[in-house]
Order: C-alpha cells, then sequence, then structure tokens
C-alpha cells in the first residue's frame, strides 16, 4: 500500500477544526464550572428563603395570639383588628 500525504491545506483545515474542538471543550468546561457554583449559591439561597418563610410563620403566629385576627400598619405600627377593618369597608 502506497503512502499518501496530506496537503498542507488539508493539514490546516484538520488543525483547524481540531483547535475549535479544543476551545469548545474548555468552554464548555468552563460554562460547567460555572453552572455548579450557581447551583450551590440558587441552594443556598432557597434554604435562606426557607429560613426566612418560617420566621414570617412565627412571627405570624406570636402576633396572632396578641391581638388577635387583622392587619399591621407598619408605617404607623398599628395593628387593626379584622372586625373594625372589614366594618371600615362597609362605608368606603
Amino acid at each position: 500500500m502506497e503512502k499518501k500525504v496530506l496537503t498542507q491545506e488539508e493539514i490546516q483545515s484538520l488543525k483547524k477544526i481540531q483547535s475549535s474542538q479544543q476551545i469548545l471543550l474548555d468552554t464548555f468546561g468552563d460554562l460547567e464550572y460555572k453552572i455548579q457554583i450557581l447551583d450551590l449559591e440558587k441552594q443556598k439561597l432557597k434554604q435562606t428563603l426557607q429560613l426566612q418563610i418560617e420566621e414570617e410563620i412565627k412571627i405570624g403566629k406570636q402576633l396572632q395570639e396578641k391581638y388577635g385576627d387583622g392587619n399591621i400598619d407598619l408605617e404607623k405600627g398599628e395593628f387593626i383588628p379584622i372586625s373594625w377593618f372589614w366594618h371600615s369597608l362597609r362605608y368606603l
């Protein structure tokens, strides 16, 4: 079998493809690494959110036990009983 030699153009084309493939592999690796970091950050945020929701529920129950059903005006720092709230809506 006779040896066949590639042309310089064919060699350059193959080297270009090989180089492009390596760049793609490196880029995909970097991207996957960043995705994993983002996933970890997302998990931490979900844990923080869960703790915040639990704290909100806890405080809500404490306030309901202390003041009953109603609404809170944070600007004025006032508790508005639900019966008064619904009563006042009738006259709006």
